[in-house]
């Protein structure tokens, strides 16, 4: 019987210190007892166990002078860089990113420099151990997705409004891709509405970005555009219509980021310069000079030089219908040469106001079939079509979808679907 109740004693003696041995973390007050805490640490080390100091780095500061400026010697700041090159070029850091150092406990003064840890963006983190043996190792802090729907019609200008519905700006930069070639969002006006399923990435209670939008749906008085989310190549995503009909034309609905329209598509325009009627078979863009323009659409560089009093002038085939040309550029793209095959959205040059011209402005023109046409009104082509076996699979999803916003959307404007 002493046996055993000795063998109790022991054992209970040693589940006492497991419980009560103390961790890394500081020493809880009296007033409260220690947690039971995780010993997996996310930056790799025990952050309580040292005094902390954080900052951002300067311009034109590189990692050996930055520790040096924290406490490290030259040699050990030397050292440490070489021993993290294989795992972050160091070449890369950039003046404003933050910085956190964690330094030895120290009751009277700074202790030496032990971690430093930098942000290399909102998520990835790279942390130096700043004492022998010198490494480095990366971190990537959690990120969490939030389904997100939003209802937003337009009153001032889609920004605006979708900063005072709590939406972030973010998703305009999906939406403006998604419908580019449906939508002209230079001319959105009062009572357009967008209506939108997505997922956001969140990351230390702030977003870091809008990761895609499934579904959405723009509205202009009785006119309606639905756009579903789709793969018909893999992991490309793609956006159609509720007919299988692809959102992308062959065409871009502007070449350019404009700031008005400053003369339309005429046979009888009074010449600004000239003073006389005469045609004006394309679009002028009022922009800033050297704002980028772009090709409309895929195809190939027939003719790039002067043209008298178009200025500096593209041209780009891009099949057997239709031809642009960009007129009075203030200089070309880096390279650009008459036989190029340029894609969509490529910069071909930038705004000028080359030749006859009162202002800085893109003078844009389309030919179809070797007739001017209008560029604002032409309509384009569809681009590849969605494959015949996958229609019911889009019926699917667009049903399901819609279901899903229009839930969302009836739910308190308050709750968020994680």
């Amino acid at each position: 019987m002493h046996s055993k109740h000795l063998f109790l004693t022991i054992l209970m003696s040693g589940l006492c210190l497991l419980v009560f041995f103390p961790s890394c973390h500081r020493r809880p007050s009296a007033e409260e007892a220690e947690p039971v805490r995780d010993t997996i640490y996310p930056l790799g080390f025990c952050t309580d166990s040292f005094d902390l100091v954080d900052g951002t780095l300067r311009s034109g500061e590189i990692l050996t002078s930055l520790l040096q400026r924290l406490g490290l010697g030259p040699q050990e700041a030397y050292e440490l860089s070489q021993a993290a090159d294989s795992v972050f070029d160091v070449r890369k850091l950039r003046a404003g990113n933050g910085w956190q150092a964690y330094f030895e406990a120290d009751t009277s003064e700074v202790g030496p420099l032990r971690y430093l840890v930098y942000s290399q963006d909102k998520v990835h983190l790279v942390v130096f151990r700043c004492q022998p043996p010198y490494e480095a190792w990366t971190v990537a802090k959690p990120v969490e997705a939030v389904r997100r729907s939003t209802d937003i019609t337009i009153r001032t200008s889609l920004w605006n409004d979708m900063v005072a519905a709590g939406v972030s700006p973010l998703l305009i930069v999906q939406l403006s891709e998604i419908f580019a070639w449906t939508v002209d969002f230079f001319t959105l006006q009062p009572g357009d509405r967008f209506r939108v399923l997505y997922d956001e990435e969140w990351c230390d209670d702030e977003i870091i970005s809008v990761r895609a939008v499934d579904y959405a749906v723009f509205n202009r008085e009785d006119k309606e555009v639905p756009a579903v989310r789709l793969q018909q190549e893999e992991g490309v995503d793609q956006y159609w219509g509720p007919d299988g009909e692809s959102l992308k034309k062959a065409f871009l609905k502007a070449p350019l980021k404009y700031t008005r329209i400053s003369s339309g598509f005429s046979y009888h325009r009074k010449h600004p310069v000239y003073g006389y009627t005469r045609a004006h078979t394309g679009v002028d863009y009022a922009a800033p000079t050297g704002t980028p323009v772009m090709s409309i659409g895929d195809g190939t560089v027939i003719s790039k030089g002067w043209g008298g009093g178009g200025g500096n002038t593209v041209k780009i085939r891009h099949n057997s219908v239709y031809t642009t040309a960009y007129l009075h550029l203030s200089k070309y793209a880096a390279g650009l040469k008459v036989g190029d095959h340029v894609s969509q959205g490529d910069v071909i040059g930038y705004v000028g106001m080359t030749g006859t011209a009162t202002g800085p402005h893109l003078d844009f023109r389309v030919w179809e079939n070797g007739t001017p046409i209008n560029p604002l009104t032409m309509d384009s082509p569809d681009a590849e079509p969605l494959r015949e076996e996958l229609r019911p699979m889009l019926d699917s999803v667009f049903r399901r979808y819609r279901a899903e916003l229009d839930s969302l959307l009836a739910a308190p404007a308050d709750s968020v679907h994680r």
